[in-house]
C-alpha cells in the first residue's frame, strides 16, 4: 500500500520544480540570444525578425579575424597539461592522506583544505614575479605551472579513497601487490567516476582562465582562446556582436559538448563524494 503524499511535500515538490525551470530560462536566455545573434546578419542582433535570413559567415568572419587554430592549440594543451599534472599530484597525494598514517598527516590536510580559501588572483603579483624568475614567462607552462597542484582534486579523491574497504587492501597485499600496484589496480578504478568529474571542473577552469593568461602572455604564440577573443572587442570599427557571439560559441562548444557526453557521472560522482 502506497502511503498518501502531504500537502506540504506536493507544495515543496512543485516548489522544486518552478525553480528548476526559473533557473534554466535564466541559464538558456543568454545561449539563445547568442546562438540568434551568431546566426543571423548583424542587422538583426538586437531585434527579433521571424523571417530574418540564417548565415554562417560570421563564424567565418571570426575564424579569420583571429588565429584561432593557434588558440585552439595552445588551449588544447595547456588544459591537457594542468589536467595531467593535477591528476598524478592529486592522487599520490589523497592516496597519501586516506591511507597512511604519519606525524602531521592531519595538519597537512588541513592546510591543503585552506588553500581552498584563497583566491587565485590574490597570487597574481607573486606567481608573475616568480614566472619571470625562472625565465618561463609568455610561455605556455607559465600559464599551467601555478595551478599543477589541486587541493580541491585532493580532498575529494581522499574522501574517495577513504570509502574503499580496508579489506581490499589487505587481499591485496597477501596476493604480494605493493603500495603503488594497489593504487593503481584497486583505488584508481573504483575512483574513475570522480576522475571524470574533476577532470571536467578542472578542464572547463582553466579553458575559461582569462586574467592570469592575459597578464603573463603577450604573444599569439602562448596565448589561449579567452584571451584571444579579446581581439573582436578592441577594433576601431567599433563591436561587431554577431562575429563575438559566434567567436564566443566556437570558444565555448567543446566545453558544453564535453559536460553533455559526461553529465551523468559528472552528477553522480559528486554525489557520491560525501565527507567521510
Amino acid at each position: 500500500m502506497i502511503a498518501p503524499t502531504s500537502p506540504f511535500a506536493e507544495r515543496h515538490r512543485a516548489l522544486e520544480t518552478v525553480s528548476a525551470w526559473v533557473l534554466a530560462l535564466l541559464w538558456l536566455l543568454p545561449l539563445l540570444y547568442a546562438l540568434w545573434t551568431a546566426f543571423h546578419p548583424a542587422a538583426y542582433a538586437t531585434r527579433f525578425v521571424p523571417d530574418a535570413p540564417l548565415t554562417l559567415q560570421n563564424f567565418a568572419n571570426a575564424w579569420h579575424a583571429a588565429p584561432f587554430p593557434r588558440y585552439f592549440l595552445n588551449t588544447f594543451l595547456l588544459v591537457t597539461m594542468i589536467l595531467a599534472a593535477q591528476l598524478v599530484l592529486a592522487t599520490l597525494a589523497a592516496y597519501a592522506f586516506a591511507r597512511f598514517t604519519f606525524r602531521g598527516s592531519n595538519v597537512m590536510f588541513m592546510l591543503v583544505l585552506l588553500q581552498l580559501m584563497v583566491m587565485p588572483d590574490i597570487l597574481i603579483v607573486e606567481n608573475y614575479q616568480t614566472m619571470n624568475l625562472l625565465g618561463l614567462r609568455d610561455t605556455i607552462l607559465s600559464i599551467g605551472l601555478p595551478y599543477f597542484a589541486s587541493a580541491f582534486g585532493i580532498f575529494l579523491l581522499r574522501q574517495t579513497f577513504k570509502t574503499v574497504p580496508r579489506e581490499l587492501d589487505e587481499a591485496a597485499t597477501v596476493e604480494g601487490a605493493s603500495a603503488w600496484q594497489i593504487l593503481m589496480q584497486v583505488y584508481v578504478p573504483l575512483a574513475r567516476p570522480i576522475y571524470i568529474a574533476f577532470g571536467l571542473v578542472s578542464v572547463s577552469t582553466h579553458w575559461n582562465n582569462f586574467l592570469w593568461p592575459l597578464i603573463v602572455t603577450n604573444s599569439v604564440e602562448s596565448r589561449p582562446l579567452t584571451v584571444g577573443l579579446q581581439v573582436f572587442s578592441s577594433t576601431d570599427q567599433g563591436v561587431d556582436w554577431s562575429i563575438i557571439t559566434a567567436a564566443t560559441l566556437m570558444t565555448s562548444a567543446p566545453l558544453l559538448l564535453a559536460f553533455l557526453l559526461f553529465q551523468r557521472q559528472f552528477v553522480q560522482s559528486f554525489m557520491r563524494a560525501g565527507i567521510r
